[in-house]
């Protein structure tokens, strides 16, 4: 048999093995009505150990957390705050324009119906039903008056024994309870982000192209996790502003790729047990390929 034909009949196998692995998964959700089954442990970070370090464990989280509104170009996510949390969401992704004296949150030029302020309440509220668990927080400040928005985050924060602003990573233990800041450049409050992308990776013109650089990018995240950084790989992606991918929303994106991300994990968890890939940021993640993520912490 020729090598492109038994190509073409692998490919045809391992799609079979795919859609039976997957046959009825929540994978993928663009509904915004989170439906839990009754048995959905919620709080699933109350199973792991007090002396565990926050950057050695495998954490599910969204790329644009609050991205519900703006149209196709623009929208990122299906599920309220709450609705995400609920689902195992521990890294959330904010992007905050600062504005006399509010923080607002946008997504570009798109204000996303909220502040935050609110967002700071709908977690704080979560943590309390649910105080075994932690949630990572990233502030991106956004469009114009860049400064301005650490200073009044710090001054909303201050002497706040429920939010962790020290660059000290915390064990599980000393993060129960707690909003846990992720610093980068622009925001210098919290624990250190390690990105595995590079610049342009958020691109997307061929999913396959994408599919290659998710897997390049978990691969060294699993090299680089358990030390001082909350190392970082996102699932999303938008072909929107490129040619060859101008159809190719964030959610024409996602569609595609976390279906292939949950057949990835389960082949990753399979052949290196024992591994950790901090955090996965994902656009309209399923509940089931939450848990898959959650899964590398047992």
């Amino acid at each position: 048999m020729k090598t492109t034909a038994k190509s073409v009949l692998y490919r045809f196998y391992a799609l079979l093995l795919f859609m039976a692995f997957s046959h009825g998964k929540d994978l993928f959700n663009d509904n915004g009505n989170l439906q839990l089954p009754d048995s959905y442990n919620i709080g699933w970070m109350g199973a792991i150990e007090d002396d565990t370090f926050v950057s050695n464990i495998t954490i599910p989280g969204t790329h644009d957390t609050m991205a519900l509104y703006g149209g196709p170009l623009a929208e990122c996510q299906t599920w309220n705050l709450n609705d995400q949390l609920r689902a195992g969401i521990r890294y959330l992704d904010l992007r905050i324009f600062a504005l006399e004296n509010n923080l607002y949150v946008m997504h570009g030029v798109v204000y996303q119906h909220t502040s935050f302020l609110d967002v700071f309440d709908t977690i704080r509220a979560f943590l309390s039903e649910f105080p075994s668990e932690m949630v990572l927080v990233r502030v991106k400040p956004d469009l114009f008056d860049k400064d301005n928005v650490e200073k009044m985050v710090e001054k909303m924060v201050s002497n706040d024994k429920d939010v962790w602003v020290r660059s000290v990573m915390p064990t599980m233990g000393m993060a129960r309870g707690k909003i846990v800041f992720v610093q980068k450049s622009s925001f210098k409050l919290g624990v250190p982000l390690l990105e595995t992308d590079t610049k342009g990776d958020y691109e997307v013109t061929h999913i396959a192209d994408k599919e290659n650089t998710i897997d390049k990018c978990l691969t060294q995240a699993a090299e680089d996790t358990g030390r001082d950084k909350i190392v970082l790989t996102y699932s999303s992606g938008t072909g929107v502003g490129t040619f060859l991918g101008m159809f190719l929303t964030p959610k024409k994106v996602s569609e595609k790729i976390d279906p292939w991300l949950y057949q990835y994990l389960r082949r990753f968890f399979n052949d290196h047990p024992g591994s950790c890939l901090g955090v996965i940021a994902m656009d309209f993640p399923g509940i089931d390929l939450i848990q898959e993520v959650i899964k590398f912490n047992k």
